[in-house]
């Protein structure tokens, strides 16, 4: 199939670039197996800004069986150091043979809590949804909006534990027939990451979400969208450089019915300033 080709290039095209190099220094740990590879889940976020004079550019891509397609790009910049976190999210999509580009997430995150021994990591993100997407073509909702996401992460010897809490509004969404409405989607998730080797890590990721939408643009309807995803990711340090690629396989289960993807993951991690 074509997505599996791919995927398949992307995993072989990093592969053959790769070197046996030193590595980059995570957070604090508990006794255990060293996770070199700290910050790059797919569907639940882990709380960890970027490191001072680090960026870190992502690429995710989802495929369905039908030929439609969702795909991410995400650049995260710290300003300064690791308590505050810009980054945006542009999205691109091919849905009822259309291809566009959705609405951009513009991302604020503040560290709050560093993990410890005892405690979890914690990142609150604030993100302000721009409506550049082209709702006549069926991308996009819009309107501006706003999400808010509260990520945990914390380690138990080889294994990673995270979890979000998280809501999306979009509050004045146009009615056919005139007037507005605001819609709300709170959205929780968890994951499990399993260190095999310091730089390959298996996943287990799940994600329920409660989706509010307009039907006929007339009054809304609430449906639960539960997510199980598993998958692996594997890393190579380069010098003071990080490549990590991964893939997935989120099957997701509502109302309409059940639906299987593959997800393909990419991220290179670079200093700047130096």
């Amino acid at each position: 199939m074509r997505w599996q080709r791919a995927a398949g290039a992307v995993v072989l095209l990093v592969a053959a670039h790769a070197q046996k190099v030193t590595g980059q220094t995570p957070p604090p740990r508990d006794s255990g197996r060293k996770f070199e590879i700290v910050d790059n889940s797919f569907l639940v976020e882990e709380a960890f800004n970027q490191e001072a004079r680090v960026f870190q550019n992502i690429f995710s891509w989802t495929f369905a069986r039908d030929g439609e397609w969702d795909a991410t790009f995400t650049q995260e910049w710290p300003l300064r150091g690791m308590t505050h976190q810009f980054s945006y999210t542009v999205p691109f999509a091919r849905a009822d043979g259309r291809t566009g580009i959705s609405d951009v997430l513009v991302n604020y995150r503040y560290q709050l809590l560093r993990e410890s021994a005892r405690g979890p990591a914690c990142a609150p993100r604030l993100s302000v949804i721009v409506p550049t997407g082209s709702t006549a073509n069926g991308f996009g909702d819009g309107v501006a909006g706003l999400q808010v996401n509260v990520p945990f992460s914390k380690q138990f010897r080889d294994l990673y534990v995270h979890w979000n809490i998280g809501w999306t509004w979009h509050p004045r969404v146009a009615l056919i027939g005139g007037g507005r409405e605001s819609l709300t989607s709170p959205q929780v998730a968890a994951s499990g990451i399993w260190s095999a080797s310091p730089m390959f890590n298996a996943m287990l990721e799940a994600v329920v979400q409660f989706e509010e939408t307009l039907e006929a643009g007339t009054r809304t309807i609430t449906e639960r969208i539960v997510t199980v995803s598993p998958g692996f990711r594997r890393g190579w340090n380069i010098g003071d450089r990080q490549i990590v690629v991964g893939a997935a396989v989120p099957v997701s289960f509502g109302e309409s019915g059940r639906r299987t993807t593959l997800l393909t993951y990419f991220s290179y991690e670079l200093p700047f300033g130096r």
